[in-house]
C-alpha cells in the first residue's frame, strides 16, 4: 500500500480588486478616499495610489474591498456574457432617499 500524498496547504484566496474597480466603486458610492481609508485602516495616500495603479498587499486590498462594500459597492464577477464590474448595492430610488434623509439630518437605518 502506497502512502497517501499530503494534502496541499490551504492558501489565502487572491482578493479580486483592480485599481479601476476601486476608483469606480468609490465614484459610484460617492465616498471620499479619506472615509474609505479610515474604514479600511489605510491612509488616504494608499487608497489614491492604489486607484492610480500602484500595488497593495493582499491583506490591505481585502480591507479596501470590504470598506468599499460596507459603503455600498457590489462587485460583480466576470461571467460568460460580460466582464467584471461594480454597481451600487442600493437601487437608485433607495439611494436617493438615503441622500435626502442624510441631508436632513435623519437616520440612515
Amino acid at each position: 500500500m502506497e502512502p497517501e500524498a499530503p494534502e496541499p496547504e490551504a492558501t489565502e484566496p487572491e482578493v479580486f480588486l483592480t485599481s479601476d474597480l476601486a476608483r469606480a466603486a468609490r465614484a459610484l458610492t460617492k465616498v471620499s478616499a479619506q472615509v474609505i481609508a479610515d474604514s479600511a485602516g489605510l491612509t488616504r495616500k494608499q487608497v489614491r495610489d492604489f486607484e492610480k495603479g500602484k500595488s497593495l498587499g493582499k491583506g490591505k486590498k481585502a480591507r479596501l474591498r470590504e470598506a468599499l462594500e460596507r459603503n455600498g459597492a457590489l462587485f460583480v464577477p466576470e461571467d460568460g456574457v460580460a466582464g467584471y464590474g461594480v454597481r451600487r448595492i442600493l437601487s437608485h430610488e433607495r439611494f436617493m432617499k438615503l441622500n435626502t434623509w442624510e441631508g436632513e439630518g435623519g437616520s440612515l437605518s
